[in-house]
């Protein structure tokens, strides 16, 4: 395996930087001193620039930790320092993919949820955010009486680990138009976040929808 301490002094990356600037270092470049260490028979310059042939820039921004870390030369070590500089630098930027609408707000989630104001029967949603808090995912786990045994946790947190979710907003709907929360609302709540908190995925809120209002328990 080829590190870059192994290349001559002027062929460095890191030396390049250092004396002339991170602005003047060619892709390759700066992805070679992402990967540090090449593979067997080829350098870690050789190695970056093959991959940027296969994958331009914009490309590999777009990989998930599966198909990066596929690709000959990153490996999932490798793979997971790419990841975090690419979402680092996508929320330095604020860069968002505009298809994904973002939860900001309580009103943001009731605009997600609008079937529910007219539902004739009890629906359980939940919407699915990612670390911008965009969504990525909303699912329907029950419709009918809300009770315990059909919101169990692991219906509601499955598809977050699916989605890779940051965090999730639940909701449900009183077909009664009585907006008030239950007893029975305020423990399933309580029972959902606990099983958040020891997957680290944060319940956000839970939202009781009528055809006219709404609350945040």
């Amino acid at each position: 395996m080829v590190n870059i301490k192994n290349l001559a002094k002027h062929e460095q990356p890191r030396e390049k930087l250092i004396e002339k600037g991170v602005e003047n270092l060619r892709d390759s470049e700066l992805m070679a001193i992402l990967l540090r260490t090449g593979v067997e028979g080829r350098d870690v310059l050789k190695v970056s620039e093959e991959i940027l042939s296969k994958f331009p820039k914009k490309k590999l921004l777009s990989l998930d930790f599966e198909k990066l870390s596929k690709i000959k030369g990153i490996g999932p070590g490798k793979a997971c320092l790419l990841l975090s500089a690419f979402e680092l630098t996508k929320r330095a930027l604020e860069v968002e993919d505009n298809n994904l609408p973002t939860i900001s707000s309580a009103k943001d989630a009731v605009a997600q949820l609008q079937e529910l104001r007219t539902a004739k029967k009890e629906h359980f949603v939940v919407l699915y955010l990612n670390a911008r808090n965009q969504l990525v995912h909303k699912e329907t786990i029950s419709i009918g009486t809300l009770n315990a045994s059909l919101v169990h946790p692991r219906e509601v947190f499955k598809p977050a680990i699916e989605h890779l979710a940051a965090s999730i907003i639940i909701a449900h709907n009183h077909p009664s138009g009585e907006v008030e929360a239950s007893e029975a609302d305020v423990m399933l709540t309580g029972r959902l976040a606990d099983a958040g908190k020891l997957l680290g995925i944060e319940l956000a809120d839970h939202i009781i929808i009528t055809e006219k209002d709404y609350l945040i328990l």
